[in-house]
């Protein structure tokens, strides 16, 4: 009985040690964090900050080939994302997506905005009253760096300072585009931010409604159900053309859910993984954020990580911006939005309405048999299917099940 008791002390004895542990991790990893971080002020860029509990949030996803410190990526990163070195490519978003977070708990939502949408430029960086959206972070940066230079001002600083004037300047831009949201915290992550933490938590299952391949992206995929690692995540989610003889159309707009199908995935591949409570993972997440991440001032990172594990929970539905026609602007193709038509939207998905309560009648048989159906593409079923089919990319995308897109 002595033995049998003292083997019982001593297993609670090893897992008390192992919470003290696993809680000294977070906390100092949290510190290291905070600490390594980029952080940029965005404070009245967008008004007064809200005090209505709601929470707005910018994801910007840039194009640049190098670092937040602007230094290149390793040869390796480049071979693996098909991408060329730190002598192409400038500083665009070419994902921007305002994520929405309602007071209430109720659903969140993610508004894609489509990267060649052509908008007014509210700072007018270097001169520029117009361009595609994504130009705003790149023209404000380079306006910046001349300013500064003309200045004296060291290279390292005025990169770091011209960088927080891009963002500003960018969540300006998007905020005015959409009728005035106020914007509360930005999160930006380079391209290889993307490869690393998809390479922490392969391989991610993901589904095609079409196989296609392209040569510029690297991307060569069957349809249906399928697992990634993480430089054909990359691929799967630059894809933008089908190069092959198919007769699959593939469009800028595809790629826009692809990256919400993606998003998607990955909460689902985190939630399963237990990514949240996996020590080794966290660290090599907190690596890749201090490295090639920005947040503003204000975000504290163990809430978003809990917002986070929320929405990793089903709890969010993505949609994107419609476009009104193509055209070309200055030797550019752009996408000619209608701004009224888009404020509109933009305000019901940040305003819905107050759900009601249910009739009490019950619901006939054809009702009830049509509740349990595949979602499809209007996502209105009570049941989701396991992969839902969505082949219109402005419909609303609900999350909790990996899709199947184009």
């Amino acid at each position: 009985m002595y033995r049998r008791r003292r083997w019982v002390v001593g297993i609670i004895a090893v897992i008390v040690l192992a919470l003290i542990a696993a809680t000294a991790f977070v906390v100092i990893t949290y510190a290291d964090a905070n600490n390594g971080i980029h952080r940029s002020s965005i404070e009245g860029v967008t008004g007064p900050k809200q005090n209505t509990g709601e929470t707005n949030i910018l994801i910007m996803g840039l194009d640049s080939r190098v670092d937040e410190n602007g230094n290149p990526f390793p040869q390796a990163i480049y071979d693996q994302i098909h991408a060329e070195d730190a002598s192409v490519g400038g500083y665009n978003t070419n994902v921007l997506m305002l994520i929405h977070i309602p007071a209430n708990g109720g659903k969140a939502v993610g508004i894609s905005i489509p990267r060649d949408d052509y908008v007014d430029f509210p700072d007018s960086p270097g001169g520029v009253d117009k361009g595609k959206i994504k130009e705003a972070y790149g023209d404000a940066m380079e306006a910046s760096m001349t300013a500064l230079s003309a200045k004296g001002v060291a290279e390292a600083d005025a990169y770091q300072q011209s960088r927080t004037a891009a963002r500003q300047s960018t969540i300006k831009t998007v905020s005015a585009f959409l009728g005035g949201v106020p914007i509360d915290h930005f999160v930006e992550v380079t391209m290889a931010a993307f490869y690393e933490v998809a390479e922490a938590v392969q391989p991610i299952t993901v589904c095609l409604n079409h196989a296609t391949a392209d040569t510029f992206s690297g991307a060569d995929f069957p349809a249906g159900v399928q697992e990634l690692n993480a430089a054909q995540s990359m691929a799967f989610v630059r894809q933008r053309r089908d190069t092959t003889s198919s007769d699959f159309d593939m469009t800028d707009l595809d790629r826009t859910r692809r990256q919400q199908a993606f998003m998607v995935s990955l909460a689902v591949k985190l939630k399963q993984a237990s990514t949240f409570t996996d020590f080794g993972k966290l660290q090599k997440l907190i690596d890749v954020a201090k490295k090639d991440v920005a947040m503003d001032d204000n975000l504290d990172l163990l809430s978003f990580a809990q917002q986070a594990q929320s929405l990793a929970g089903g709890n969010i539905s993505f949609v994107t911006l419609p476009i009104d026609h193509f055209d070309t602007v200055d030797g550019q193709s752009v996408n000619i939005v209608d701004v009224d038509a888009i404020r509109a939207q933009v305000h019901d998905l940040l305003n819905p309405p107050t759900p009601t309560a249910a009739p009490s009648a019950s619901p006939s048989p054809s009702a009830s048999a049509a509740s349990t159906g595949s979602s499809g593409d209007s996502g209105s079923a009570a049941t989701p299917a396991p992969h839902p089919v969505y082949t219109d990319s402005s419909s609303p995308l609900q999350s909790g099940n990996v899709p199947c897109v184009n």
